[in-house]
């Protein structure tokens, strides 16, 4: 196992999400909040040998903006990257969704486009993600899928919720943005599954003092309508932060779906999260077969041992033959401090074996936030599942890159 550091250790980045090119696996891209510059920037991270080493570059901010966070990025074909982000206006109240599109392998990127437009201290758009359609038997390949937080901020609509966009054409424009969840209830940011045949699926969690339930909304034609939403499962929201640490810990899903020619997954879609149902933080699956018409019941991955924490899942399933990969942190081994895991199945997500991707376990003592969430991608054709993540091994916040070779 190997662990490479890929962003300078002059400053503090997190929120790392990396994707790779699925023709030319030899390059990869990671994204995160990077601090070099003073203001949050977008840190861009790109290697060409597959991930021996890396350069860095900052993505231009957009023309009125201060500072920008919380990036995520997809690859598609036969050689673009999308990153989508959180950008702040001047005001330093409001934040709107920025999106930017590269088609030589992140060697340049386009000028950034507004997804949706935040208004003073009143709408503030957070906490997206973006997710590309590849599945080669979708009516829908090559769309653009963007869904985030949309917080109103005010004392008639007090609270989060989730709004999507679509590009059709390659990330120049986005549609308007459609309201997916209730405004009466709060939620942390979503995510996103694309299935085989097109069908989109975009959940969240709803978070306390109401019901805290897995929720997902449909969409059977690529993103211009969707069904009425369904619950996957109840969950019990870990507190924030954990026990014994001072870092943020939001809950929140991460979906994905098999789009491999693998005859026995056709048509399943994953989901897992973090919960507290067990009196401390696990990670739990819940599987469709169905497409995500039908969830079976939820299930702990990690085999870590009781009263443990384990949090921030982030899973990817392979286009190629469906294994599922579940990367996370977790403090198993050392506790207080971190190490990042892989839970790996290969039947369905019926059994996971657990596997250590870092090489050392990390202290996040004293630390307010450490990002919310971690990365992986899938290598096509090959075994190889990479994850970036926070580390502070040599004493400063910086992203590190592994994988499960």
């Amino acid at each position: 196992m190997v662990n490479v550091q890929i962003s300078p250790s002059t400053s503090s980045q997190f929120e790392p999400t990396i994707a790779v090119n699925w023709l030319n696996p030899s390059v990869m891209v990671a994204v995160a909040v990077d601090l070099s510059a003073g203001p949050p920037n977008i840190g861009l991270y790109q290697s060409i040998d597959a991930g021996a080493s890396w350069s860095t570059t900052l993505l231009p901010l957009p023309n009125g903006f201060t500072s920008i966070e919380a990036p995520h990025i997809d690859y598609f074909f036969p050689s673009s990257f999308v990153v989508a982000a959180h950008a702040f206006d001047s005001d330093g109240l409001s934040g709107t969704i920025v999106s930017y599109t590269s088609n030589d392998n992140a060697s340049s990127f386009g000028p950034p486009v507004i997804v949706n437009q935040g208004y003073g201290q009143f709408v503030n758009d957070d906490q997206v993600v973006v997710a590309t359609d590849k599945a080669g038997s979708s009516p829908f390949f090559g769309n653009i899928y963007t869904s985030y937080t949309h917080d109103y901020n005010t004392q008639f609509i007090p609270g989060n919720t989730i709004f999507f966009n679509r590009s059709l054409d390659g990330g120049s424009t986005y549609s308007g943005p459609s309201l997916l969840s209730s405004v009466t209830e709060f939620e942390e940011f979503p995510g996103i599954a694309i299935t085989l045949n097109g069908i989109l699926i975009v959940g969240w969690i709803t978070q306390p003092p109401g019901n805290t339930e897995f929720k997902i909304r449909t969409s059977l034609d690529g993103g211009a309508t969707f069904q009425t939403e369904t619950q996957i499962a109840p969950v019990v929201v870990p507190p924030s932060p954990l026990p014994g640490y001072q870092f943020r810990c939001l809950t929140y899903p991460s979906l994905s779906a098999d789009i491999s020619n693998a005859p026995t997954t056709q048509g399943n879609v994953y989901a897992v999260w973090q919960d507290y149902r067990q009196g401390y933080s696990d990670i739990f699956i819940a599987i469709s077969t169905s497409f995500g018409v039908d969830w079976g019941t939820p299930v702990p991955i990690t085999n870590s041992p009781v009263g443990s924490q384990s949090f921030f899942p982030t899973i990817t399933v392979s286009p190629t033959d469906g294994a599922v990969f579940v990367s996370y942190y977790t403090n198993r081994l050392n506790s207080p401090d971190i190490d990042v895991f892989l839970a790996t199945s290969r039947d369905g997500g019926t059994t996971f074996t657990n596997t250590r991707i870092t090489t050392t376990s990390f202290s996040v003592a004293g630390l307010p936030l450490i990002g919310d969430y971690i990365g992986n991608a899938i290598v096509p054709q090959t075994d190889r599942l990479v994850t970036v993540w926070t580390d502070t091994r040599t004493g400063t916040e910086n992203i590190w890159f592994g994988d499960n070779q």
